[in-house]
């Protein structure tokens, strides 16, 4: 696992954090900042992002697996797995694949089914599949507040520092050889097919588990929380963030975490 960077802060039980594609471990920081004085708490940056390099394999299932390989790296034996966005749906392949290493599952807003990717999502997908989304993200590196506005306008309610969010989630991406070119094959191999092939384990997936969902997302309708509520039978409950976007957990750290020390606290 070496060419994998992460975060790994504070003592305990731990606390597993994924994120999803074109953000990085920066998403769960303050999420961190509140959880680390009583948990270990470890964020992955998933290959390509952050300070891990890229892989040939940019699929789901691989990054699932190198979630795992994180695992088998720090010796983790059980974890409270907790994902966002595409991280959600890696999560879940994650927890149908090594059942035995989850503690417990905790899904915001992310990817579900055959919601992959999403609808509003498509465009980009397909400004990568046509080999347009790393030059125009290139381009735009020279002005952070656009391009933070541009690519992550819809998942934050307000964006307080641009620049800090292009050099924490875009800027490690295309700063590696062939990174841009790396960042749109990843995203056409987002495929809803990955997550379907999965549905009927997560029907009997033995692991207590609990969805926070913000309730503004443009790329991810309260529906899914529901199909999630439904589908997994370790579901407690739902909690609904008013009016949050999907990266809520950055933004409004302090409202997801009392739910999740809830959640854990009865386990």
């Amino acid at each position: 696992m070496k060419d994998i960077h992460y975060v790994d802060v504070g003592e305990g039980d731990v606390a597993l954090f994924v994120h999803g594609v074109g953000t990085s471990s920066h998403l769960w920081r303050n999420v961190i900042a509140e959880l680390r004085d009583e948990r270990r708490c470890v964020a992955i940056d998933l290959p390509l992002h952050g300070g891990s390099a890229s892989r040939a394999d940019l699929s789901l299932p691989a990054m699932a697996e190198a979630v795992a390989e994180l695992c088998d790296g720090l010796g983790l034996d059980q974890v409270d797995l907790v994902g966002n966005d595409t991280g959600g749906a890696i999560a879940q392949i994650f927890a149908v694949t090594h059942p035995e290493r989850l503690r417990s599952l905790t899904l915001t807003n992310c990817d579900v089914h055959t919601n992959l990717p999403p609808e509003d999502f498509k465009p980009t997908v397909e400004l990568a599949a046509r080999g347009e989304l790393a030059p125009m993200m290139t381009a735009l590196m020279g002005e952070p507040e656009l391009l933070a506005a541009s690519a992550y306008g819809q998942g934050y309610a307000h964006i307080e520092d641009p620049v800090a969010l292009v050099d924490a989630f875009l800027r490690p991406i295309l700063a590696k050889p062939d990174g841009g070119r790396d960042f749109e094959r990843l995203l056409t191999l987002l495929d809803a097919k990955d997550l379907i092939a999965i549905e009927a384990r997560l029907t009997v997936l033995p692991v207590p588990a609990l969805v926070v969902w913000g309730t503004g997302d443009a790329f991810f309708d309260l529906s899914w929380a529901r199909w999630l509520r439904d589908t997994l039978p370790g579901v407690r409950e739902i909690v609904e963030i008013e009016d949050g976007r999907l990266f809520f957990p950055d933004e409004r750290a302090a409202e997801l975490v009392p739910h999740l020390r809830r959640f854990w606290s009865r386990l």
